[in-house]
């Protein structure tokens, strides 16, 4: 890609901006004369449909990305709702489980513990050294609800990193995937002669942790302007190493905060649907977890917003959340356990062990069920039945990824819930009719959150992301519904506005990190909102 240097005022001062421009068109006689770019994208599309397997699909969609990136942006923006499902969640899952059988040529980087020593300079090779400004980084130790993938966890860096481009217009060489090799317990990889990845266990932590630390400080030294994304770290190493680095570098862990903001925006949105229905108060409302993963927790810690915001304290909120996790509800006399699980474990039971869903919901009443468990059918009939006898308008969210490790159908909760569920889940599920009406499922789909998240980061140019800027991307997202969205009682807007979500959020996230004083571009203090609204879109890549 070539560039121009284009001048601006800064300060009074004139600099120059590097600008990068889209490639040249072929050379005359490459393409035949009648050729149509219109035309090529229907030919596009319907190649894309002739196929018959999702994963096929994916490889498809993976090669026009490399041999005509800007078209595959096009179609992407122009069939969001059709291209998320493929290029990321669910078929990213089968991707990563079969990437090294179905690998054809390097995207990103893949950095192993052999490299330790010398990563900056395997960091300094990267062609696009001085546009890289956002990276998704993984060691693929747990990659959605399918395990420890090793290097096959790829697929997820580079999914992601495809829908900030599409969906907050970031520009595709300011992105690098990210792979880590730290090894992988997988045995079936170990033996899988073609698998990409080093033949060896995974490393010890202390081992890990001095990787780690030499990783993030070349990270900062040779791309001074990054934004780094963790993603699918296994539960303990994503909250250390958010928790551990998050205040030196620009750094969040999308699975604790990006899950925890979405699902926070469709919670809002929900629970006033369902207080509406049975006149109890926003502060009455009870949540139940089903998992106590990273995910688990970490949308836990920002649902406490939500009661704050209803004017109840810490404490107060803390109490109206309860976790389950295999061994059943949570309480400090139950005996040891993670540490990531004692904010939320019970003080106020003392009973024996309470292990099966159906007792718990009674137990707790809840008005909210939400489940990051990844167990199949775990939000059976009767579960959803108690939900619904204990609440007019139950909340169900089923949020684990892929569809065959969701908690519930979309239909089986309109179902057995008589079409009154307020449901959200993971991944995508088709609307339905019910009753004579068009019933929608809202998608907590983390694509709403993290490309505005990042692409506000990046423009104001934040030193770390805090906890007050996710929640700030989070609220925007629930306030982003049109009036005809809310007649529908969507949880979620709808997709197809993802790039006026995205730019929307983009200033929220800005001018909370203006209040916090982590932004270091201070020449976006002076915008008003409009103009400031105006100047994020205008930055917005567009093939």
């Amino acid at each position: 890609m070539t560039v121009v240097l284009t001048p601006y005022w800064s300060n009074g001062v004139q600099k120059l901006r590097v600008e990068p421009q889209p490639p040249a068109p072929p050379p005359r006689g490459t393409l035949p004369a009648a050729h149509d770019n219109k035309v090529h994208a229907i030919r596009c599309m319907a190649q894309l449909r002739s196929k018959d397997k999702s994963i096929e699909k994916y490889i498809y969609l993976s090669q026009l990305k490399h041999a005509d990136e800007h078209m595959f942006y096009k179609l992407c923006l122009e069939h969001m709702e059709e291209f998320t499902p493929i290029i990321y969640t669910p078929t990213v899952g089968d991707a990563c489980i079969q990437h090294s059988h179905i690998f054809r040529r390097p995207e990103g980087l893949y950095i192993s513990i052999k490299d330790k020593g010398s990563i900056g300079q395997i960091l300094r090779g990267w062609p696009k050294l001085n546009e890289a400004r956002i990276s998704v980084v993984t060691d693929g130790s747990r990659i959605l609800g399918l395990g420890d993938l090793g290097v096959n966890g790829m697929p997820i860096s580079i999914g992601k990193l495809s829908l900030y481009v599409a969906g907050a217009g970031i520009r595709p060489s300011s992105t690098i995937p990210i792979c880590l090799d730290l090894g992988t317990n997988n045995e079936k990889f170990l033996q899988d002669p073609m698998y990409l990845g080093l033949r060896r266990k995974r490393v010890p932590d202390a081992e890990m942790e001095e990787f780690m630390e030499e990783f993030m400080r070349e990270m900062c030294k040779t791309f001074p302007k990054l934004l780094v994304q963790f993603e699918d770290f296994s539960t303990d190493h994503a909250f250390h190493y958010l928790d551990h680095f998050r205040h030196r570098y620009p750094v969040f862990n999308d699975d604790i905060q990006g899950t925890g903001a979405v699902v926070l925006s469709g919670f809002l949105n929900a629970a006033k649907l369902s207080s509406a229905a049975s006149g109890r108060p926003l502060n009455s409302h009870r949540i139940l977890f089903l998992g106590a993963g990273s995910a688990g927790v970490g949308v836990a810690m920002q649902l406490q917003s939500f009661f704050k915001i209803q004017g109840l304290s810490e404490e107060e909120a803390r109490n109206r959340i309860y976790l389950v996790d295999s061994q059943g509800l949570i309480f400090d006399s139950r005996g040891p356990m993670a540490e990531h699980k004692k904010y939320f474990s019970r003080r106020d039971y003392k009973g024996p062990p309470m292990t099966n869903l159906t007792d718990i919901i009674e137990y707790v009443k809840p008005t909210a069920l939400l489940g990051l468990s990844t167990i199949k059918g775990s939000f059976n009939k009767e579960v959803i039945e108690i939900m619904s006898a204990l609440n007019p308008r139950p909340i169900i969210f089923p949020l684990s990824n892929p569809v065959r490790l969701s908690e519930c159908e979309f239909h089986e909760a309109v179902e057995w819930s008589a079409g009154q569920v307020l449901f959200a889940s993971g991944s995508p599920f088709p609307e339905m009719e019910f009753g004579g009406k068009t019933l929608h499922p809202g998608q907590g789909n983390n694509m709403y959150i993290f490309p505005g998240l990042g692409l506000g980061s990046i423009l104001c140019r934040a030193s770390t992301i805090t906890d007050t800027m996710v929640e700030a991307s989070s609220l925007g997202l629930a306030d982003s519904l049109t009036d005809d969205e809310r007649a529908s009682d969507l949880l979620y807007p709808r997709l197809e506005r993802i790039r006026e979500i995205s730019a929307f959020i983009a200033t929220r996230v800005i001018r909370k990190a203006q209040e916090e004083g982590v932004d270091t571009l201070k020449d976006l203090r002076k915008l008003s909102d409009p103009d400031l609204l105006k100047f994020v879109a205008g930055k917005m890549w567009k093939p």
